[in-house]
């Protein structure tokens, strides 16, 4: 690697980066993150209504031509190879992969229906598979590309009525390994990230609840909900080349969560 300054190691102006699940939330977060630090960012969803106005909002605020948005299933196979091969064909490169896409769903496991666990395990944990097998199928002859997995204190811990939910980032972190193992001698970096409690639209209710507040305060040793601010600068750094020996690894970024009984 060429000597650089170290703001020029974080710089990803040129580069190219496909955020999955990012019309809004932490995924929406994450991408507008890339973005600040220079990329051209495509946008997913499944959601075309919703994608477009994702996109809309979003590319006001950044030169043209730097943000981009491609509406496709992760979880299908075919859908996640057409995705990959638009973006490469129609914006660049594909550089950065953010498997970000996920579901929720709270209900005891001897209640759970085999549906439903089927669900949350394919669009959290199999869509990262898809979408990154097919991302690497690119990065691999050109020697480099770098592949972020959005895991979740989950991936650690366990908590009731979420059960696949925790079997799937448990997962997504040995997916991680998996994929460092096969695939970092080709030049790419693989990580992931492994949030805290967000304070987002999407997890409002859970600080309005002034029970389930309390408990997240206590039990956090920062002593507060983390932001979508909080990841940006880990995917960032993971997304850099600040990171090019950083390989297999999953950051908690959770105020401290994991390390307190």
């Amino acid at each position: 690697m060429k000597n650089k300054t170290m703001s020029g190691l974080f710089d990803l102006t040129g580069r190219v980066a496909l955020v999955t699940g990012s019309s809004r939330g932490i995924g929406n977060a994450l991408a507008k993150g890339l973005a600040d630090a220079g990329a051209t960012v495509v946008l997913n969803g499944i959601s075309t209504e919703r994608l477009e106005k994702a996109h809309q909002a979003m590319a006001a605020d950044y030169p043209v031509g730097r943000v981009h948005s491609r509406a496709f299933d992760v979880t299908d196979a075919g859908s996640a190879a057409e995705g990959v091969a638009w973006i490469e064909q129609n914006v660049g490169p594909l550089d950065i992969l953010v498997n970000n896409a996920g579901i929720q769903h709270r209900v005891p496991m001897l209640e759970l229906d085999v549906k439903d666990w089927d669900r949350v395990i394919t669009t959290d944990l199999t869509s990262a598979f898809l979408v990154g097998r097919e991302a690497a199928r690119h990065m691999i002859p050109r020697g480099h590309g770098k592949i972020i997995n959005i895991c979740s204190v989950q991936t650690d811990l366990a908590r009731p009525t979420i059960a696949p939910y925790v079997a799937a980032k448990g997962g997504l972190r040995n997916l991680t390994r998996a994929m460092t193992a096969e695939w970092a001698a080709s030049g790419l970096q693989i990580n992931g990230i492994a949030p805290g409690y967000i304070h987002t639209e999407m997890t409002q209710n859970l600080v309005d609840d002034a029970d389930f507040n309390s408990w997240i305060l206590g039990r956090t040793p920062a002593n507060r909900w983390g932001t979508t601010a909080d990841l940006a600068g880990p995917t960032v750094w993971l997304a850099s080349q600040a990171s090019n020996f950083v390989n297999g690894q999953t950051i908690f970024v959770d105020g401290g969560m994991t390390v307190v009984v």
